[in-house]
C-alpha cells in the first residue's frame, strides 16, 4: 500500500534545482507559503522572484484526490501519491541553503536548470532529450577533459539512490523531476462533471510540434501547398494542372499564365497565386494551352478514399503525382472532337540532326536528317538531304510539314540553321505556336542504333508482339536508314516514350520518305505565292487550292489529299493510273462505287482511333464506335481471290475493294469478345462476353455481390430491431444504403448509429453494420475497377499487336478512295477537263482559268491561252492588268494536272514537270537580317540553282528593289542565264521594255514577248483612260500606266498631273539619248 501523503517523504522541485543534501521534513499548514521563492532562472540573488500561481497548483492537487478503492486505482496510487508529495513539497518546503559544487556538478545543475526553463516555456521536447544531454552531448572544454576522473567518481552507486538522506545525484534528481512533470502531464487544469479514473500507466510527455515553414504570405505552408511546391520543383518547365476535388487548379506562375491565356480569374490564396477551372472543361482548356506551345502536365490523385481508409496513411494527405504529360505534337485527341486544333493535319513533331560538309559563306554545305511524326495519326516521314547556306531545302520541308514542335540538339546545330529555325518558329503563321525542345546530350550513331534495336527487341519479347517484331524485320529496316536518320529516330523514340506514344514507330513499313523520285516537291515560296494550303489575306483555307480540291468526307482522307496537293506526281505511269481511277469513278455505273461512297459517309477518324488504341488511350465508348465502323467496312464487299477480279479497270480501285474484306475475321473476333451495349455505357466490368477471358473480374464481382447480400441481411436485422417489417434502403445525394426515419423516430435508434443526412422531417442514418459492409464494398469495388482497367488495357494491346497492320492498311485504302472521290467531284464542275499527259516537253493551255478567283468572284474570269513552244515568255503590260493572275493560273493548272485532277480549261497538254519555282511579291525578313531586295535576290539564286530543263520558273518584276539601271541589268542577266544555260520553261514579268526587246532580239528562237491587252483613250484634259482586257496578246507593251494606277488608288489630281509632266520629260530625254547612240 502506498504511504499517505502526510507521512511519506516527498521530492521537492526546489531540490531538483538546488541539489541539496538531505531533505528536512517541514510541518505543513493550510495556506502556508514557502518561506522563500524558488529560483527557476539563472538570475542573481538580488533579482525579484517570479510569482507563483497558487490556485493553479491547488487545482492540480485537488484534481488527483480520487477514490482508490478499486484494483485499478490501487495500481495507480503510488504515482498519484508521489505527484502530490512533490507538489506539496514544492509549495510549502523551506528553502535549502545554497551549497558549493564541483565544476562537474555545476555544469550538470546548469543543464538541468536550462531544461526546466525550456519546459516551463512550453518546449516539451526537452524531456525527450534529457538522457542524451546528461550523457555529455555538449561541446567539451578543457575543463571537461581535466575533470573526467572527478566526474566518474561523483556518479553514485545504485544503492545510494534509494536513500533520501544521501547526496542527490543527477540521475536521481532527474527521476524525481520526471516524476513531478509526469504528474503535471497527467493532470487536467479544470474538472467539470464526472471524474475520470486514473490511468494505470503514466501518460507520455506530449511530443514537440513540428516546426512549420513560413511562406511568402507570412502564413505557414499547408500540407497541400508543400505537395504542390514539391511537384513543381520536380517538373521544371512543365505547366501543371492539379486535379483537386471537382476542380482543376493552377498554382504560382502557372496560375498567372492560365489567367492570361484562358481568361479566368487569378488570386492569391495563402502562399500561392491560384486560378481554377471546372474539371469537366479540362480538355477544352488543355487544348488551348497546348496550342500556345506549352508542355502541360496533369497531376492527379493516385489514392482512392476507400483504399486509403483501409491503409496506414488514412490520416495523411492524398498522394498526387504527374500522371499525364502533353505537348501539341503528342496530344491524341478524342474521336469526334469538335474543336480539333487543325482538322486537316495532326500537328507533327520534327527532329533534326545536322552534319557540316565543309565550305564557307555561300559555299557552305550541310547534311540534314529529318524525322517527322504525327502521334495522333501514326504518320511517320523521314528525309536525308544536303542543303546550302540559306537552308532553303530545310525551310521548304518545314513549310510542308507545319510542325508544332521541334526537337533539336542544344549545341550541335550550325549558326545558319539555328538562325533559320528561330525565324521560322517566331514568324510562322500557323494556327498554333511552334514549341522547341532541346536535346542536351545527342547520341552517337552506335548508341542510337543500340537504343533503337533495344527498343524493338524489348517489344518483340511481348507475348502479343507483331510478326514484324518477332521476325526482326524492323531491325533490318533500321540498318537501311542513313546514320543521321537513325540518330534522329532514336531521339524521337526516347522523347515520345516519356509521353507514352512511342508505339507509333513500331511499323517501319508505314514510314514514308519525304522526297521520292515519283513526286515533285513544291518549295516554300511556291506554296505561299500560289496559296496552295491557305490564302495570304487572312491565312485561312478559303481561297486556297486546297479549298477548291477538298471534297473529302473523312478526316484521314483530307490529310492524305493535303499530302497529294503538296507533292504532285512526276511519274507519268502513276499519274495516269490516278487520273484513270478518277475518270472511271465518273463514268462507271458499278454499284460497288455506290457502296464505297456509303461506307465513307459518316466514318469516324479511324487513323486517330487506331493510334488511341495503340497508345492505350482509347475508351470503351470509342471502341464501341471504332469496331462497328470497321465491321461496316469489312462486310461491305465479298472476298475475291485476286484483286483483279473486283470488276474495275483501274488497279487502284481494284486494290481498294480487295483489301477491305480482309478485316472480316479479325473484326468479328473482336466483336465477339465484348458487349457493345456495355461498352457504349463505359462499363469495363460487364463488357466482356467471355467470363473466362479475364477471370479475376468475376472474382471481384462475386465479392461485391456477397457484400451486397450481407447488406440485405443487415436490413432484415434492422427491421426486427426497429419493428418495421416494410423498411427499405433509400438513396440521397449519391449516398446509398441509407435508413430513412421520421424525425420523431430517431430516439428509437441505438446511440452508435451514424447520422448521414436529413431534412426538416426525416433523418437518414446508418448502423455500424451497414458502415462496415459499405467500407468492404467500396474496397472491393475499387479493386474491381482496377482489375477491369487492367483487362481493358490488355484487350487494347491485343488489338494493336495482332491486328494493327491490317487495320491500318484498310484505313490507307479508304483514304485513297476518299481522295479519288474528291477529285471526281472537282471534275464534275462546269468547264473542267481532263489534261493529257505527254512524253514530249510541251505545255499548252487553251482558255485556262484561275480556279480560286473563278470560285470567289461572281464575275466570270477572262480565260487565257498559252503555248510554250517558245520556252521563255516575257510578259509586259499595265499595272493592275492581270499579269500575275495569268502566270499563277498557268502554274496552278500545271499543279492540278500532276496531282491527278481535272483542270479549269478547254484543253491542256502537259509534258511532265519536275518542279515549279516561283519568285513573286516583295517582303523583307529583318529578323534574319535580310532586306526586301536581298530576299528577292536570294530567292532568285535558289531558283537558278534548283531549276532543270523540265522546271517551270515564274519570275515577277525581278530587279525592282534597286536603281533602274541595276535592276534592268540584273533582270536581263538572270533571264539570259535561264535561256542560255538552264533552258527551263520561263514566265518572266517585267516593267523594263528594254530587257524584253533585247532578249527577243538576241534569242528569237527561244524568247517571245507577250503583254496584257488594254485599250487607251485620251480625254480633253489630257488624262488617259485605260481599259484592262485581261488577255494575253503577242508583242510588248510600251507603257506601264503607273500614273493611271495611281488615279485608281485615289492619289490627288495635282500630284498625278505633276507626275505625268515629269514622266513625259524623262521619256523625251531617254529617246534623245537612244537616237544619239544610233
Amino acid at each position: 500500500m502506498p504511504k499517505s501523503p502526510k507521512s511519506g517523504r516527498q521530492s521537492m522541485l526546489s531540490s531538483y534545482f538546488s541539489q541539496s543534501s538531505p531533505t528536512h521534513k517541514q510541518p505543513v499548514t493550510a495556506g502556508q507559503r514557502s518561506s522563500s521563492p524558488i529560483d527557476l532562472t539563472n538570475a542573481s540573488d538580488g533579482e525579484r522572484p517570479a510569482k507563483r500561481r497558487k490556485k493553479a497548483v491547488d487545482d492540480l492537487a485537488n484534481a488527483r484526490k480520487l477514490p482508490l478503492q478499486n484494483a485499478g486505482a490501487q495500481s495507480q496510487a503510488p504515482s498519484l501519491h508521489n505527484g502530490l508529495s512533490a507538489i506539496n513539497q514544492y509549495r510549502f518546503g523551506t528553502q535549502v541553503p545554497r551549497q558549493s559544487f564541483s565544476a562537474v556538478e555545476e555544469r550538470a545543475r546548469l543543464r538541468r536548470h536550462e531544461q526546466a526553463r525550456r519546459i516551463l516555456l512550453s518546449n516539451h521536447n526537452a524531456l525527450d532529450h534529457q538522457n542524451s544531454d546528461e550523457h555529455g552531448e555538449y561541446d567539451a572544454t578543457e575543463d571537461d577533459v581535466d575533470n573526467d576522473e572527478e566526474q566518474s567518481r561523483s556518479v553514485p552507486s545504485p544503492a545510494t539512490t534509494k536513500t533520501a538522506h544521501k547526496e542527490a545525484t543527477p540521475d536521481a534528481e532527474g527521476d524525481k523531476f520526471k516524476e513531478t512533470m509526469t504528474f503535471f502531464a497527467n493532470s487536467s487544469g479544470k474538472h467539470k462533471g464526472s471524474r475520470k479514473k486514473p490511468v494505470a500507466t503514466a501518460a507520455p510527455v506530449r511530443a514537440a510540434k513540428k516546426v512549420q515553414e513560413i511562406g511568402p504570405s507570412g502564413e505557414a505552408y499547408t500540407p497541400l501547398e508543400l505537395q504542390v511546391r514539391e511537384l513543381k520543383n520536380d517538373n521544371p518547365g512543365t505547366f501543371l494542372m492539379f486535379e483537386i476535388g471537382y476542380k482543376i487548379v493552377f498554382y504560382g506562375d502557372d496560375a498567372q499564365i492560365a489567367a492570361r491565356l484562358l481568361g479566368i480569374a487569378c488570386f492569391r490564396k495563402r502562399n500561392f497565386m491560384t486560378a481554377m477551372i471546372p474539371i469537366h472543361r479540362r480538355e477544352v482548356h488543355l487544348k488551348k494551352l497546348l496550342s500556345e506551345g506549352l508542355k502541360v502536365g496533369i497531376v492527379e490523385q493516385t489514392e482512392t478514399a476507400a483504399l486509403k481508409k483501409a491503409g496506414d496513411t488514412r490520416n495523411e494527405l492524398f498522394e498526387r503525382r504527374l500522371t499525364n504529360l502533353y505537348t501539341a505534337a503528342t496530344y491524341v485527341d478524342q474521336l469526334g472532337s469538335v474543336d480539333d486544333m487543325d482538322p486537316l493535319s495532326a500537328p507533327p513533331l520534327v527532329c533534326l540532326t545536322e552534319e557540316p560538309k565543309g565550305g564557307m559563306g555561300i559555299d557552305e554545305k550541310v547534311s540534314i536528317a529529318l524525322i517527322s511524326i504525327s502521334a495522333s495519326t501514326g504518320d511517320v516521314t523521314w528525309d536525308h538531304f544536303e542543303d546550302n547556306h540559306m537552308r532553303t531545302e530545310l525551310e521548304t520541308r518545314l513549310v510542308h510539314i507545319s510542325p508544332s514542335e521541334l526537337l533539336l540538339s542544344e549545341d550541335q546545330l550550325t549558326k545558319a540553321t539555328t538562325k533559320m529555325l528561330e525565324y521560322f518558329t517566331t514568324h510562322s503563321r500557323f494556327e498554333h505556336k511552334v514549341r522547341t525542345e532541346h536535346i542536351k546530350k545527342p547520341m552517337s550513331y552506335t548508341d542510337a542504333y543500340d537504343f533503337v534495336v533495344g527498343y524493338y527487341t524489348s517489344k518483340a519479347g511481348h507475348s502479343l508482339a507483331s510478326s514484324a517484331l518477332k521476325t526482326g524485320e524492323l531491325t533490318a529496316a533500321v540498318t537501311n536508314f542513313p546514320q543521321q536518320v537513325v540518330i534522329a529516330l532514336a531521339h524521337v523514340m526516347r522523347y515520345l516514350a516519356s509521353f507514352n506514344v512511342a508505339d507509333a514507330l513500331l511499323e517501319t513499313r508505314f514510314f514514308t520518305k519525304f522526297t521520292e523520285r515519283t513526286h515533285m516537291l513544291l518549295n516554300g515560296n511556291t506554296l505561299t505565292n500560289l496559296e496552295i494550303y491557305r490564302n495570304e489575306t487572312d491565312f485561312t483555307k478559303r481561297g486556297s487550292l486546297m479549298w477548291i480540291l477538298d471534297h473529302t468526307t473523312t478526316r484521314f482522307g483530307a490529310r492524305m489529299l493535303k499530302s497529294w496537293v503538296g507533292r504532285p506526281l512526276v511519274d507519268k505511269e502513276a499519274l495516269n493510273a490516278r487520273v484513270n481511277a478518277v475518270e472511271e469513278i465518273l463514268t462507271t455505273q458499278s454499284p460497288k462505287l455506290t457502296v464505297l461512297r456509303q461506307i465513307l459517309r459518316g466514318l469516324p477518324d479511324l487513323a486517330r482511333g487506331l493510334c488511341r488504341i495503340q497508345y492505350g488511350k482509347c475508351t470503351p465508348q470509342e471502341l464501341a464506335i471504332l469496331l462497328p465502323a470497321f465491321n461496316k467496312i469489312a462486310i461491305a464487299f465479298d472476298r475475291v481471290p485476286n484483286s483483279g477480279d473486283t470488276g474495275f479497270r483501274s488497279p487502284i480501285l481494284n486494290d481498294i475493294i480487295a483489301a477491305l474484306p480482309r478485316l472480316k475475321e479479325p473484326v468479328k473476333a473482336l466483336l465477339d469478345d465484348i458487349s457493345l451495349k456495355d461498352a457504349k455505357e463505359g462499363n469495363k466490368v460487364t463488357m466482356w462476353n467471355d467470363p473466362d477471358k479475364y477471370p479475376s473480374i468475376d472474382e471481384y464481382t462475386m465479392g461485391v455481390q456477397i457484400v451486397e447480400s450481407e447488406l440485405m441481411d443487415e436490413l432484415r436485422k434492422i427491421r426486427k430491431e426497429l419493428k418495421r417489417p416494410a423498411l427499405q434502403y433509400t438513396a440521397a445525394n449519391g449516398e446509398e444504403y441509407l435508413i430513412e426515419l421520421k424525425k420523431s423516430e430517431v430516439k428509437e435508434i441505438p446511440p452508435r448509429w451514424r447520422l448521414i443526412s436529413g431534412t426538416k422531417y426525416v433523418r437518414r442514418v446508418r448502423s455500424p453494420g451497414i458502415i462496415e459492409k459499405l467500407e468492404q464494398r467500396a474496397q472491393l469495388k475499387e479493386a474491381l475497377d482496377r482489375e477491369a482497367n487492367s483487362a481493358f488495357q490488355s484487350f487494347l494491346a491485343e488489338i494493336s499487336d495482332n491486328h494493327y497492320a491490317v487495320l491500318r492498311d484498310a484505313v490507307n485504302k479508304l483514304a485513297t478512295a476518299d481522295c479519288l472521290q474528291s477529285l471526281a467531284l472537282v471534275a464534275l464542275q462546269e468547264g473542267y477537263v481532263r489534261p493529257q499527259n505527254s512524253d514530249e516537253d510541251v505545255m499548252e493551255i487553251k482558255d485556262g482559268r484561275h480556279p480560286m478567283i473563278e470560285a470567289l468572284r461572281d464575275d466570270p474570269f477572262v480565260p487565257n491561252t498559252i503555248k510554250m513552244h517558245l520556252r521563255h515568255k516575257v510578259i509586259t503590260g499595265p499595272n493592275m492588268g492581270g499579269k500575275s493572275s495569268a502566270v499563277r493560273m498557268i502554274a496552278l493548272c500545271a499543279i492540278m494536272a500532276q496531282i491527278g485532277s481535272y483542270v479549269p480549261a478547254t484543253s491542256m497538254i502537259l509534258g511532265m514537270l519536275d518542279g515549279i519555282l516561283i519568285r513573286m511579291g516583295a517582303s523583307d525578313e529583318l529578323a534574319r537580317g535580310r532586306s526586301t531586295f536581298m530576299v528577292e535576290l536570294q530567292e532568285t539564286s535558289d531558283i537558278l540553282r534548283l531549276a532543270t530543263p523540265r522546271t517551270l520558273v515564274v519570275l515577277d518584276e525581278l530587279g525592282r528593289g534597286t536603281s533602274t539601271f541595276d535592276g534592268m541589268a540584273i533582270a536581263g542577266a538572270v533571264l539570259q542565264q535561264l535561256v542560255q544555260n538552264t533552258k527551263c520553261k520561263t514566265l518572266f514579268i517585267t516593267h523594263y521594255p528594254e530587257v524584253a526587246s533585247d532578249l527577243e532580239k538576241g534569242f528569237p528562237e527561244h524568247v517571245e514577248n507577250l503583254h496584257m491587252g488594254y485599250t487607251e483613250e485620251t480625254r480633253i484634259d489630257g488624262t488617259r483612260e485605260v481599259t484592262f482586257l485581261y488577255k494575253l496578246a503577242p508583242g510588248m507593251a510600251t507603257d506601264s500606266f503607273g500614273v493611271e494606277c495611281g488615279r485608281l488608288a485615289g492619289l490627288p489630281e495635282e500630284i498625278l498631273r505633276r507626275a505625268t509632266d515629269e514622266a513625259r520629260r524623262m521619256q523625251t530625254i531617254i529617246e534623245k539619248r537612244a537616237k544619239s547612240r544610233r
